[in-house]
């Protein structure tokens, strides 16, 4: 069989029609947990019934979990009473990440099998068994599919050779770059290893590094996942762009606010997580993506995005003071005629200066513009036409383009 189940060949419509069921069941379900009774208060789950009603409810960001934490530890109030809780971890910020008692909670096995993994198959899995949920994520998956795990998490590559090399191993979990060393290790040593699939995260894998390791007999795919959410898309064979997992919902929005783009924009990654035990509503990722046109050829029919495109915190300081993308969103809101914008930073005469590129604008309306920008951010910049072919598609709101000291 070439795919784990036949969600990830549903039409586009069944697939929108259950997991907004789905969404709709959650909402109800966490009214009972405070901090989501505040947040989406006087928000009738029976309403939320497609893409645009999401939309419509509030970002989540990962900022007001560790404020809620704070106030209420461990959890912020963000999951029901009496919740049952199988283990707790922490993630970057500090933010405490809940795993319930469901098989598979984190949703990975799907991009493991999508990666060649089958059941029997003994798995090396290199991500570190700490405070930190990262090991837990592929180990769910992995027992869901029923692989015996070598639970060898990160560490120094010469000692870790033979016992990979004894355990038979024949599947690789970790980062990209560790797996480039073993090999490297490996044949420097003369001890080949068994591995012949490999499922990475947690690290970029340009080409010229895929090149490097499936030359040496490993095929390797990634896959996207974060902490608080677990796998959100994933790479199959076709290895056009990474197919959204099932049960999740995932937005692109202008950075700075919660606002979906045309498809094929680059913007901030949103993604609705529909586990039971710890269901994340509209939760912004900070990681910039675009959707690619069309279904996956390898059959999968859900949405496809390019994968990690950078971060879409640009919040930057200007004279002292910060400057957020969700001001010049602000901005655009107030002037529709902008199409598009983008704040350059930069120094003239050792000062900060600010000039926003518009497009869609006529220059009759850059002053209008430029008294707004100074009332939006109370700093003074200037309003320029954007160059010929309009910006780029890079989700970029804010540039600093000041020059680094050396």
């Amino acid at each position: 069989m070439s795919h784990y189940d036949a969600k990830e060949t549903q039409a586009p419509e069944q697939r929108a029609a259950a997991v907004f069921d789905e969404l709709r069941e959650r909402l109800r379900s966490i009214v009972a947990a405070p901090a989501w009774a505040d947040k989406l208060a006087g928000v009738d789950p029976a309403t939320v019934t497609n893409a645009a009603a999401l939309a419509a409810l509030p970002i989540t960001r990962k900022s007001e979990l560790m404020d809620a934490q704070r106030a209420a530890p461990p959890f912020g109030g963000f999951l029901p009473e009496g919740t049952s809780v199988a283990r707790m971890f922490v993630s970057p910020g500090p933010v405490f990440v809940p795993q319930g008692f469901e098989a598979d909670p984190f949703n990975t096995a799907r991009a493991l099998y999508a990666a060649g993994v089958r059941r029997g198959d003994v798995v090396v899995n290199t991500f570190g068994y700490h405070a930190t949920p990262g090991a837990f994520i592929l180990e769910s998956g992995l027992s869901a599919l029923g692989c015996t795990i070598f639970a060898i998490g990160p560490g120094k590559a010469d000692e870790a050779l033979p016992t990979i090399a004894a355990s038979g191993a024949t599947v690789y979990c970790g980062v990209p770059d560790y797996l480039n060393i073993l090999l490297d290790r490996a044949e420097a040593a003369g001890t080949p290893l068994p591995l012949r699939h490999a499922l990475v995260s947690g690290a970029a894998l340009p080409p010229d590094l895929r090149a490097r390791i499936e030359a040496r007999g490993v095929t390797v795919l990634q896959c996207y996942a974060t902490a608080d959410l677990g796998v959100i898309a994933y790479e199959s064979e076709a290895r056009e762009g990474l197919i959204v997992n099932e049960d999740v919902i995932l937005e692109i929005v202008r950075p700075g606010t919660g606002d979906p783009v045309a498809e094929g924009e680059v913007g901030e990654v949103v993604v609705t997580g529909l586990n039971p035990t710890y269901p994340l509503i509209r939760f912004a990722t900070g990681d910039l993506s675009a959707v690619l046109p069309g279904p996956s050829p390898c059959g999968r029919t859900n949405t496809r995005i390019k994968g990690w495109m950078g971060r879409a915190d640009q919040r930057t300081k200007v004279k002292g003071m910060f400057v957020d993308p969700a001001q010049i969103a602000e901005v655009r809101r107030r002037h529709p005629e902008i199409a598009a914008a983008r704040l350059v930073v930069d120094r003239a005469d050792h000062t900060d200066t600010m000039t926003l590129l518009v497009d869609g604008a006529e220059e009759a309306s850059f002053s209008g513009i430029a008294a707004t920008l100074k009332a939006v951010t109370n700093l003074t910049g200037s309003v320029a036409a954007a160059p010929p072919g309009g910006l780029p598609n890079d989700g970029k709101v804010i540039s600093d383009e000041r020059p680094v000291a050396g």
